[in-house]
């Protein structure tokens, strides 16, 4: 590319026009870029295929070797297309011809960073050492992390809400990593997997004797996490008689075995969760307003996945990573910049949880080394037959309809009430139902752009590397 052709890019990317700004940064040879990414550890690179000090394809290779997720964004010229085209089915992100037209590199460079995992590789640095299994860029996520981190150093009860597969326990483990009592045992049980009978031995514990098959003391499991963690999880699926034991227990902060005579005093911290609203549970008669109290001192609500989408392409590929760190095999496969599309398009009612299954097949069935948008779109079937309930699909229409809206509105719900001809205070209940927050709708919230640093490497007759983070 001529000197004043990359000088126009550079311009574009510079003031483009739009409120997004990039922070470039130019390297005049091919050895100068690798030396700036390995430095700045960019969000995305520019490279042409020609450079000066090198082959072109030579330096995207190494970029690429260094970083996988790395989107690379290639310029090439008319006669050099074959070479961009094999650039992208080694894993570059797109390319684009010279001379370029300016609308189609802000729409190239926009694309990649907003599904660029690369882009958040340094977010898990900079969260505190107990929350780094929690894997997220999101604002809301960070701030219910913000606000897990203050809860953990008080001895007070943790209710945790979120649809299933949100990573409810995961959170727990975090609270407790962070609390006083972080080395001292972190116990989970998940309520809905015992069955009702055996709930009071499980937790509670059981003497010798108590019952057929008691052949021993049972300590429980409040003793066994004395002086740590307890957490019940899917604690709205617990039997509403054993309610009333556990309130007990809690209040009294002692248990007593089944069968035993005397109680135990126990010391430990509760986190419980449940993917169910208890508020309703308690309207219907299923679980007990007293208790809801005791484990409801600190309320947190796991985001669903469909409501921090900029977080998906971030955790496919870590998943993706620790699925080959798991397997005893040779090499390793990579999600193609068009999977990670198809799978931010996602509404994911599985969560967290159903995002890792489809990621794992579709690296399992994928035949080639860079996973294909068709793998990802057959992992992603809905039910046995390919057809989702109806409750689903009205519950996925109702919530798309609310998010255009606030789309089209900028999170204004009167505005948004006044496109759907309700009323205001019916439109906020729909919100909360769906766990949709107008705020993040609002302009300058939702749309903002990342900051990108960008590395250009611009050498005479050519373009060679741009990154940006």
């Amino acid at each position: 590319m001529l000197a004043e052709g990359r000088d126009t890019l550079c311009r574009l990317l510079d003031h483009p026009p739009s409120p997004a700004r990039y922070r470039l940064q130019v390297a005049s040879s091919a050895q100068q870029a690798l030396a700036l990414v390995a430095k700045l550890q960019p969000s995305l690179v520019i490279t042409d295929l020609a450079v000066d000090d090198g082959d072109g394809r030579s330096l995207f290779e190494h970029l690429h070797a260094g970083d996988p997720t790395l989107p690379i964004i290639v310029f090439t010229r008319s006669g050099t297309i074959d070479g961009a085209i094999d650039a992208i089915q080694r894993g570059a992100f797109s390319y684009l011809t010279s001379p370029f037209n300016a609308a189609k590199v802000l729409h190239h460079v926009d694309h990649a960073l907003r599904l660029s995992a690369g882009a958040a590789n340094g977010c898990a640095g900079t969260m505190p050492a107990w929350c780094q299994s929690i894997i997220t860029r999101d604002p809301a996520m960070r701030a219910l992390l913000a606000q897990a981190g203050r809860a953990s150093a008080f001895d007070v009860s943790v209710l945790i809400q979120g649809e299933s597969g949100t990573g409810k326990e995961l959170l727990a483990q975090a609270i407790h990593r962070a609390s006083p009592r972080a080395a001292l045992p972190f116990v989970a049980l998940n309520c809905s997997a015992i069955p009702a009978e055996l709930l009071e031995s499980e937790l509670f514990g059981h003497a010798r004797g108590a019952f057929t098959g008691a052949a021993r003391d049972h300590k429980g499991l409040f003793q066994a996490a004395q002086g740590g963690t307890l957490s019940l999880d899917e604690i709205g699926d617990m039997p509403l008689p054993f309610q009333a034991k556990l309130l007990r227990a809690i209040q009294e902060k002692q248990v007593r075995p089944v069968g035993a005579t005397r109680s135990v005093v126990i010391d430990v911290r509760l986190v419980a969760a449940t993917h169910h609203r208890l508020r309703e549970e308690i309207t219907d008669g299923r679980f007990r307003e007293d208790l809801y109290y005791r484990l409801n001192v600190i309320p947190l609500e796991i985001p669903p996945l469909r409501c921090r989408r900029q977080d998906i392409p971030l955790l496919a590929s870590h998943f993706l990573r620790q699925f080959w760190s798991d397997q005893r095999v040779e090499g390793h496969k990579r999600l193609s910049f068009s999977a990670l599309e198809a799978l931010a398009a996602q509404n994911w009612p599985g969560n967290v949880r159903q995002l890792c299954n489809a990621v794992e097949q579709a690296a399992v069935l994928s035949p080639g080394p860079v996973i294909a948008a068709s793998m990802v779109c057959n992992a992603l079937q809905g039910s046995e037959d390919g057809t989702p309930p109806l409750t689903e699909m009205r519950r996925r229409t109702e919530e798309r309809y609310l998010i255009q809206l606030l789309e089209i509105t900028g999170g204004n719900v009167t505005h948004a009430a006044r496109l759907a001809h309700c009323n205001r205070t019916e439109l906020y209940k729909l919100l909360k139902h769906h766990r949709i927050e107008p705020q993040r709708y609002r302009s300058g919230v939702a749309a903002r752009p990342a900051s990108i640093e960008r590395v250009d490497a611009g050498v005479p007759g050519a373009l060679p590397a741009a990154a940006a983070s």
